[in-house]
């Protein structure tokens, strides 16, 4: 059942970081989209086995988006260099895309990136993924030159994006 089925609209969906138990969410959430269109791959493996490990003691947030009780959205930032993450394992259920979570999760991690002082966002995707491109498009994510970068460990990446942010944008 979709949120407007449910008569709910995105903003009314909460926004929280991860708590011990959402472990079994956060996978699932990202296993759906990714054995829909790819394959899970040894990085995601390792991510799922323990999100407290290789995310949050490493100094990275999960925050993940809840309706009616249930994790029906999660996005991740996993620490880079100095100042810098990796926007990584955003996910909307499938019966909730469309609806708003997914911008609603995303500014809510470029929010908490600034809180945490970072200048600049890095994400992979893949070129298939046209909505999420777009969403990152449309908050400023700039495309870059992939021969000028670091070979991805994942296989099904084919895009890569930033977003430097100034730390004077919270005026």
């Amino acid at each position: 059942m979709s949120l407007r089925s449910q008569g709910l609209r995105a903003e009314e969906v909460l926004i929280r970081s991860f708590q011990a138990g959402d472990e079994a969410a956060f996978r699932s959430l990202n296993e759906q989209w990714i054995k829909h269109y790819f394959k899970l791959e040894a990085k995601d493996e390792a991510m799922f086995a323990d999100p407290q490990k290789t995310i949050l003691e490493r100094g990275g947030q999960i925050l993940l988006g809840i309706a009616g009780g249930k994790s029906v959205g999660c996005c991740a930032l996993l620490p880079m260099d100095e100042g810098e993450f990796e926007v990584a394992k955003m996910a909307v259920a499938p019966g909730h895309q469309g609806s708003g979570i997914g911008r609603r999760l995303l500014c809510a991690v470029i929010a908490e990136a600034r809180r945490m002082q970072a200048r600049r966002l890095y994400l992979e995707t893949n070129h298939i993924l046209k909505p999420a491109i777009r969403l990152y498009e449309s908050l400023g994510f700039q495309h870059l030159d992939p021969s000028n970068l670091t070979l991805s460990p994942y296989g099904r990446a084919d895009v890569y994006m930033e977003l430097k942010l100034s730390r004077h944008d919270d005026s």
